[in-house]
């Protein structure tokens, strides 16, 4: 029981030593060239997208009116 308490005592420790300390602001990673690329080839070329949104806002980038019967969401 004592190992657990001293191991809980640490982590507090820790913790508040680490919200003590400012946080420095996370950059973004930079998008690979390749990446890009991939993701111009989804695109379709077409100004007419389908525009069906899922729930967490994000729109299939599909043609208007398209036979498939799933979305691609982007």
């Amino acid at each position: 029981m004592d190992a657990l308490r001293a191991m809980r005592e640490a982590r507090y420790a820790e913790m508040t030593a680490r919200a003590a300390t400012p946080a420095a602001p996370r950059k973004k990673p930079a998008a690979t060239p390749a990446k890009k690329a991939a993701a111009r080839a989804e695109e379709p070329t077409g100004d007419a997208l389908c525009g069906h949104r899922n729930m967490s806002g994000r729109t299939c980038t599909r043609e208007q009116g398209h036979a498939a019967k799933s979305h691609r969401y982007s």
